[in-house]
């Protein structure tokens, strides 16, 4: 390969060569962090909302998640970057119940008034706990309306008539979204089905936002529209968001605090800002 010859690196950036998932793995265990908990809590502003206490998770007799330990406070934000099969998604899964927990707890709230949801059902994390979850691309449904997609957002509703209500708050803040209401959802745009499901996903008013790789397939301008979506949902009206990014620099450039994880262990914690300009980060997820 010529000097001027790049090639696409791990996880985005133009580097002179790729590494291996296992060699990202093993560099990236090299620079691990003795991390504590008052670390974790400093970053969540000493109040965190979301609080995952030694988990050990996984899926069906193996372990993914090792003693894994969190932090994010009201209405901030967290990126978890990391090699493949590192953990991240799991941990959105363990949140949601999606998985299985060996040990350890999840809980919500202040200190005041923390509870805790490790047992809950997924039904019961939205309804209850204010907890959503926003899948990778191709959960909608393309042969209903945009409108219907919106309407199944409610399903958790006592009555049908309050997930349309809620629906209408939807299409008033998008009005994208409420052009194309009658619109079946298979004819919309990459971004636009992106906006439906972050969409879908706040008719039941959740708290906390598990947003599952929000970039991946999408062109550059609508990268854009969605992490602008997504700063207005924390920024404006105070969810918190737990991210898992495969566009490492953007996900660190958009979220409060930032989490590096290796092999199912937390390896670095810091501010969003500071791991952009840890050379040792760069050199691993975000292109040198």
């Amino acid at each position: 390969m010529s000097k001027d010859e790049k090639v696409r690196g791990y996880h985005g950036g133009d580097v002179d060569s790729v590494i291996s998932v296992e060699e990202v793995t093993r560099q990236a265990a090299a620079i691990a962090e003795d991390i504590t908990i008052e670390q974790l809590d400093e970053l969540a502003g000493n109040e965190p909302h979301v609080s995952i206490n030694n988990l050990v998770a996984g899926y069906g007799q193996m372990e993914i998640l090792h003693n894994l330990n969190l932090r994010v406070g009201k209405a901030q934000s967290l990126c978890l970057i990391g090699p493949n099969g590192a953990g991240k998604s799991t941990i959105l899964h363990a949140i949601f119940g999606f998985n299985r927990i060996f040990s350890g707890s999840i809980e919500i709230g202040s200190s005041a008034d923390r509870v805790d949801i490790t047992q809950l059902t997924p039904n019961q994390k939205l309804s209850q706990a204010g907890i959503a979850y926003i899948l990778q691309d191709k959960s909608i449904f393309p042969g209903m309306t945009v409108e219907e997609n919106l309407w199944m957002g409610g399903f958790l509703k006592d009555k049908p008539a309050e997930a349309r209500e809620a629906a209408e708050k939807v299409f008033d803040k998008y009005s994208r979204l409420a052009d194309r209401r009658k619109h079946k959802a298979g004819v919309l745009s990459g971004g636009e089905r992106r906006l439906l499901e972050i969409s879908r996903a706040l008719v039941m008013n959740p708290e906390v936002l598990l947003v599952d790789e929000p970039s991946i397939g999408l062109e550059p301008r609508f990268i854009d529209m969605v992490f602008e979506i997504l700063d207005d949902l924390q920024n404006t009206e105070g969810k918190t968001i737990i991210m898992v990014e495969q566009n490492a620099k953007k996900g660190l450039e958009f979220a409060d605090i930032g989490y590096v994880l290796v092999s199912g262990e937390l390896a670095i914690a810091g501010k969003g800002d500071d791991l952009l300009k840890n050379p040792k980060v760069g050199e691993l997820f975000l292109g040198g």
